[in-house]
């Protein structure tokens, strides 16, 4: 619980803010942050189309028009209701990237923020990057801190730690000094919610809207910093800072030096693992697994007998429990937090693909009859937070046993996707809402981002592109 030096973490973070510029930065970790970027516009367009999203530009839209781009979507919003619904479409489909050591989503919350703050003031691509590789950097370390601790009391901590990142991205991007920075940190304190884990065993939509509400709580504190609002200094470590009063006894098995060690050399951005799966990055390890057994041996549901999956003893009240629920998802966002969902549709399907959050999918009576073969134990060689991993064991009325271990979840930065995975994730994802030659198009523009004069002419192209393809979300949900 140690903080080396005498500089607050506000302090260590604001002096960094301030003082980062594109070239500072390394062009490993700026190619890296252009597949997040990438990543993150694929998931929204994909998301466009949803029901959920329908829901939340109703409710947004409601309080009025404003010039701020949404993403796939004609209708524009002010610039902190388009920050939430930015958030909503990345988020919305839990496909988005994960700082697993954080154990945050990082770009639904820092893409949102860095774009719309960008495009709002006229900034170019380097503007946006350099923002958007910040926050990246400061909501990863956040969450590190905590060590995990934040989930087991019951918060999400994209949702909790948004806030902060969004403050340092907007404060970077409006050109406070380090002070101002430091006092829209303490603020953030304030603009934030408690991301409660409720959502988790009612499975309700209310988490979608963690990161983005974070964005606009982030960039409404830099805003009333820049103007002379002032906030505490001690927003982290101080007696009623961020983890002294959401963690409690927990506090002191943080690790506050993790929030700035390495700044600017370490660069966490390298470490956000990519989604090979549309589900909570809990479930991935035993999904793969189960997928691989069936692959490896073709196996009839109706032959297996009972069927155990491994997982980190941090997820169990995450994706196991309570039982009958996740056993019987109702809905597929419920599948996506459902380890039994997860190891069956492995099984039987061998995959989890977005196909499988289709209603006629989790209504399946052949996979739901494997959901209640399924038991589950913590991991005794689990490494979490480090790697999300998993195994799953096979029993079969022939008396045959079969196995598979993910010790390193697919997509951790130990075993990343390729760069080619990444662009055939974003084209099934954007192939939702627009052609292939679209597609195609957002891909060489984000590419080049950086030598892009007014970043807001990429939220042209999505909004344009989408238009072009007939792929509308109305203005009402139906």
């Amino acid at each position: 619980m140690s903080n080396s030096g005498a500089l607050l973490i506000s302090e260590r973070l604001a002096q960094f803010a301030s003082s980062l510029r594109y070239e500072d930065i390394p062009a490993a970790v700026r190619e890296r942050a252009k597949y997040l970027v990438l990543d993150a516009v694929g998931i929204a367009l994909a998301s466009s189309r949803q029901p959920f999203a329908q829901a939340a530009l109703a409710g947004l839209a409601s309080f009025g028009t404003g010039d701020a781009i949404v993403i796939g979507i004609r209708d524009r919003l002010p610039l902190r209701d388009a920050m939430i619904m930015n958030g909503v479409l990345v988020h919305g489909l839990d496909y988005d990237d994960t700082h697993m050591e954080g154990v945050v989503h990082t770009s639904a919350s820092c893409f949102p923020c860095s774009f719309g703050v960008a495009a709002q003031l006229g900034g170019g691509g380097k503007d946006f990057l350099t923002a958007f590789v910040l926050g990246t950097e400061v909501a990863a370390r956040l969450g590190m801190v905590a060590k995990g601790a934040l989930h087991q009391a019951g918060f999400h901590p994209t949702g909790m730690l948004a806030p902060f990142a969004c403050a340092l991205i907007a404060g970077k991007l409006y050109g406070l000094d380090a002070e101002k920075i430091v006092m829209a940190q303490g603020i953030a304190l304030s603009t934030g919610s408690s991301s409660s884990r409720q959502f988790n065993p009612e499975a309700a939509a209310s988490k979608r809207l963690h990161p983005g509400w974070g964005a606009a709580a982030g960039v409404t504190a830099a805003a009333l910093a820049q103007h002379g609002f002032t906030g505490p200094r001690a927003a982290y470590e101080g007696d009623y800072g961020l983890y002294p009063a959401h963690l409690g006894a927990r506090f002191e098995q943080c690790n506050l030096d993790a929030a700035t060690a390495g700044l600017g050399h370490d660069w966490e951005t390298l470490n956000v693992a990519i989604k090979p799966i549309p589900a909570c990055h809990l479930v991935h390890a035993c999904a793969d697994a189960a997928a691989a057994i069936s692959r490896a041996h073709p196996i009839k549901p109706s032959d297996i007998t009972s069927i155990r999956a491994l997982v980190p003893a941090e997820a169990i009240q995450v994706v196991c429990e309570p039982v009958e629920q996740r056993r019987r998802p109702a809905t597929g966002y419920a599948a996506q937090f459902s380890i039994f969902y997860a190891v069956a549709s492995g099984l039987a399907r061998g995959r989890f693909s977005l196909h499988e959050l289709e209603p006629a999918a989790i209504a399946d009576p052949e996979i739901l009859a494997l959901a209640q073969k399924v038991e589950y134990e913590a991991d005794p060689k689990s490494e979490y937070p480090r790697y999300f991993s998993g195994e799953v064991i096979v029993k079969t009325k022939h008396g045959h046993e079969y196995s598979q271990r993910e010790h390193i979840n697919r997509g951790a930065p130990a075993r990343p996707l390729s760069s080619q995975d990444i662009v055939r994730k974003f084209m099934d994802n954007a192939s939702l809402a627009v052609t292939a030659s679209v597609a195609s198009g957002i891909v060489e523009a984000v590419s080049r981002i950086e030598s892009c004069e007014r970043i807001i002419s990429l939220g042209e192209l999505l909004r344009e592109a989408v238009l072009d393809a007939a792929a509308v979300v109305p203005h009402r949900a139906a």
